[in-house]
């Protein structure tokens, strides 16, 4: 039983020093990036719409083509480099909007651009997106053959 309460003392002690060891992240710091970050390419995305709109094209039309301009240049920016050192400092800020969805699909597949078209960026293109768009579209369908059904 003593040997028991040593090892436990010892697992203690070494859970003391890991805790201060250990960096303590700067949250509010991290928070503050996200927020001004993820702000900023909203706010890039509602100027991008309003010079559709500008030039004619109705509001779905316009929001439609900002979606695209915003998934290229955030898989453009991917195949750079720079979007991923910005999703280092910004984190959510840069994942939570389309771009972030941009990036998980083309970030796997220029890792893997060594292999070849085919093998490296074909296959591996959608290792990371690929699940969330086929259960999303199988859940799209299920909901739409539901509300087929029941209207």
């Amino acid at each position: 039983m003593a040997g028991n309460q040593q090892q436990d003392k010892v697992e203690q002690d070494f859970q003391k020093q890991v805790d201060q060891a250990t960096p303590k992240p700067p949250i509010l710091k991290n928070i503050v990036w996200a927020f001004v970050v993820g702000g900023l390419i909203c706010t890039f995305g509602q100027f991008i719409m309003n010079t559709f709109t500008d030039f004619g094209l109705a509001k779905k039309d316009a929001a439609g083509a900002t979606g695209a301009v915003l998934i290229f240049l955030a898989a453009f920016f991917t195949g750079l480099g720079i979007y991923d050192e910005l999703g280092k400092r910004a984190g959510a800020g840069s994942i939570v909007p389309i771009t972030g969805f941009a990036n998980s699909i083309v970030a796997p597949a220029m890792e893997f651009k060594r292999e070849g078209y085919i093998f490296g960026i074909g296959a591996k293109m959608f290792v990371i997106a690929g699940p969330v768009l086929v259960y999303g579209m199988l859940t799209a369908f299920i909901i739409g053959l539901l509300h087929w059904l029941l209207h």
